[in-house]
């Protein structure tokens, strides 16, 4: 592997091109800032050089900062290898040298690598480069005068929400906006930023250093006043994590107190954000879901992924049109089976209707949308199912009928086709029982909605081909889903591990906690919803087929609350009607319904399980830690079982899947920064206290008692190897 480098050639015009080379987005390596002061303190000594061009190797600037010396920080704890760049390279070597500098941007300019060119004298790009500072989404701020300069550059509200939300532009954008001052075609783009060096010199283009700008700052009350409504946004969207409002603190120092007071105050906030619980829940979320694709004896044994041009669809339901969509999307031809004309209707219809909601939403162009929906084609048999490369079944969970469709199926399509179920908890084995063709059998479990949520759980027997798996990776790749291979179980990995979250729930319900405080609990933990808003919104339909697939696999550890049903019986289903532990009204947040509470009572009565006919008493942090600590347990059972290759594709698959919060890295990486000696012990107190579903399981005893991260990879059973 080609070792990072910074390369410079002088033209006969007296112009040096420095080029920044580190495929395959020249990331900002340690070695590359050494080798730019270098390159640059030769380009200011020489006589034969007027002027610098500054530049990324293979139609690339520069991705950023190498986040690999991040993920190094977090292991050693050794702030030292981290470089100054701001001020000795930013500063110093660029913007301050006594040549101008013109950086030619192509591919992408992120992160540090758009600090730089911001550093730089003047900005040209070839069309559609990608522009940003992400910077946030890994816990941190820019940290190399991005927060001083961006503002200087575009004005306060547009650079906020580039920063703050870490919104990319493309070059035409940065144009408009005066973050770039000319877009060029690829082929002219070093000639157009080599004359414009000339020209600074020359004195026909302006000399500008961005640092010393305030003309498009605004006045002082007006800065005050974009931040304080900056602030209270931050507070509502970016909870418990803490570089939106540092961003904002350094901003309004550098506006107040100078462009160099802030990039002091920058310099400073950055390393000590770093170290923060967030940053390291973040950067582990980054490598974690890098790490996915690296499947053993799967994507390391010289398999190529074949193309899938077609795929057929069974079902068009909520997540059969859902995953039509996300294929089409992507250029993949799909044909949509159902069983008569007015279901089938109604699937092209939520198919358009997904497309057209992300027009009306700006995420999709007009003209992409009008060629997506003429890749999908409907049916009411298997005559158009000749040729296609795979089949997804997407029909409701009933086992006799998910069969029989794996029966037909077979005898339909190709001898090559990827036979595939939708399936979120059914075990595979037992839907493709009546086939012969195990070797192309594989679970593509998508979460809805479908088109939306990032994770694509793709599940494998012990008899299906790593070529199948292959193939089901590169899919999920071209749709823009993240693949993760997880064993074949009930409930997969996902499911599996997550059963527990709403059983807990019920029964601290039981105990008598106040419902909507557990909600808003595990809301202000992170969560997007709490365990009961979450069946309302998913519809007690799913709650009640769930809860009996997992009770007849995990007897000893499920808890069977009637709520669901009295729910039902009084008409309820959640958000599909309106009425479920919250009242769901078009254009108004959900509402707590006090009408629930005297079926919640009844419930109460019939399990009968508070000690003494008393609730318990529970402080925050234990309702929190009551609901979480069992899911971890299971969590530590599909680890032991081998689902999963490795601890950190659990994380992601948390993140991606339950929406478990980023920040704090994964449900496996939280548990790890609680320690699993304090979460056995828990799980062993409640057990005393409240029976089975709390008891401790074998590998998170093994875990604490031995002191062992839950995370360290664990010795493979027999077992576990037949999963994986």
């Amino acid at each position: 592997m080609r070792q990072p480098r910074v390369i410079m050639e002088v033209g006969d015009d007296g112009v040096a091109v420095i080029t920044i080379s580190n495929p395959p987005v020249n990331a900002l390596a340690l070695t590359i800032f050494d080798g730019l002061k270098e390159k640059y303190a030769e380009a200011m000594r020489r006589d034969d050089v007027k002027a610098v061009v500054l530049t990324g190797d293979a139609g690339k600037f520069s991705g950023g900062f190498d986040i690999n010396v991040f993920e190094r920080l977090h292991r050693t704890g050794d702030s030292s290898i981290l470089p100054e760049t701001s001020i000795s390279v930013a500063v110093n070597v660029i913007e301050d040298g006594k040549k101008p500098t013109v950086s030619a941007l192509q591919g992408l300019a992120l992160g540090g690598g758009l600090e730089l060119a911001l550093a730089s004298h003047a900005r040209i790009a070839a069309p559609n480069t990608l522009l940003g500072l992400p910077e946030l989404t890994l816990g941190v701020i820019p940290g190399s005068g991005g927060t001083q300069r961006l503002p200087r550059l575009i004005g306060l509200p547009k650079a906020l929400e580039l920063m703050l939300f870490s919104k990319p532009i493309t070059s035409e954008e940065g144009n408009d906006l005066g973050l770039v001052d000319a877009v060029v075609p690829s082929n002219e783009l070093l000639k157009a930023s080599r004359q414009w060096a000339l020209d600074i010199i020359e004195r026909r283009k302006p000399w500008i250093r961005s640092l010393h700008r305030i003309d498009k700052l605004g006045s002082l009350p007006e800065v005050v006043d974009i931040i304080k409504t900056a602030r209270q946004q931050a507070n509502q969207s970016f909870i418990n994590v803490p570089q939106h409002q540092a961003c904002l603190d350094v901003i309004e120092e550098g506006i107040i107190h100078g462009g160099y007071h802030g990039i002091l105050k920058e310099s400073k906030v950055f390393k000590d954000l770093i170290f923060t619980d967030a940053s390291k829940g973040l950067v582990h979320a980054f490598f974690s879901q890098r790490a996915t694709s690296k499947v053993p004896n799967v994507s390391d044994i010289g398999l190529k992924p074949r193309k899938i041009l077609k795929v057929a669809i069974i079902g068009g339901g909520l997540m059969g049109s859902g995953i039509a969509t996300a294929l089409i999307l992507s250029d993949i031809y799909v044909i949509l089976k159902e069983i008569n004309s007015e279901y089938l209707l109604k699937g092209i219809k939520a198919i358009e209707g997904n497309v057209r909601g992300l027009v009306s939403r700006k995420r999709l162009a007009k003209v992409k949308a009008e060629k997506a929906l003429l890749m999908v084609k409907g049916t009411l048999d298997y005559s158009d199912f000749k040729d296609v490369d795979m089949v997804i079944e997407a029909v409701v969970e009933h086992i006799p009928l998910k069969q029989k469709i794996f029966a037909d199926i077979e005898k339909a399509c190709p001898p090559h086709c990827i036979l595939a179920s939708n399936t979120s908890t059914i075990d595979l084995n037992v839907i493709g029982e009546k086939t012969k063709s195990q070797d192309r059998i594989i679970g593509a479990h998508f979460f809805s909605p479908a088109h939306v949520m990032p994770l694509l759980e793709i599940v494998r027997t012990e008899k299906t081909s790593a070529q199948v798996i292959l193939d089901l990776m590169n899919v999920g790749k071209i749709i823009k889903k993240v693949p993760v291979v997880v064993g074949n179980c009930t409930g997969f990995a996902v499911n599996r591990a997550f059963f527990p979250y709403s059983q807990s729930a019920h029964l601290l319900l039981h105990l008598g906690v106040d419902i909507f405080r557990i909600d808003q609990l595990i809301s202000n933990f992170g969560l997007p919803f709490g365990p009961f808003q979450l069946q309302d919104v998913a519809g007690y339909g799913v709650a009640v087929a769930t809860t009996k697939i997992f009770h007849t696999s995990f007897s000893d550890r499920t808890f069977q609350s009637p709520l669901v049903g009295l729910l039902l019986k009084n008409g309820r289903n959640g958000k599909n009607n309106g009425k479920g532990y919250y009242i769901y009204e078009k254009g108004s947040k959900p509402k707590p319904d006090p009408s629930v509470l005297p079926m919640i009572e009844e419930s109460r009565r019939t399990i009968n399980i508070m000690p003494g006919g008393k609730p318990i008493s529970v402080t925050d942090e234990e309702i929190i830690q009551m609901i979480l600590f069992p899911v971890v347990n299971e969590a530590c059972r599909v680890l032991d079982e081998g689902v999963v290759v490795r601890a950190s594709d659990l994380d992601t698959a948390s993140i991606l899947g339950m929406s478990f919060p980023s920040y704090r890295g994964g449900i496996i990486f939280w548990a790890d920064t609680i320690g699993a000696d304090i979460i056995y012990k828990s799980l062993q107190k409640w057990s005393g206290l409240y029976g089975n579903f709390f008891r401790p399981s074998r590998y998170l005893e093994e875990r604490a008692t031995r002191g062992i991260p839950l995370s360290a990879p664990a010795a493979t059973s027999p077992a576990a190897k037949a999963r994986l």
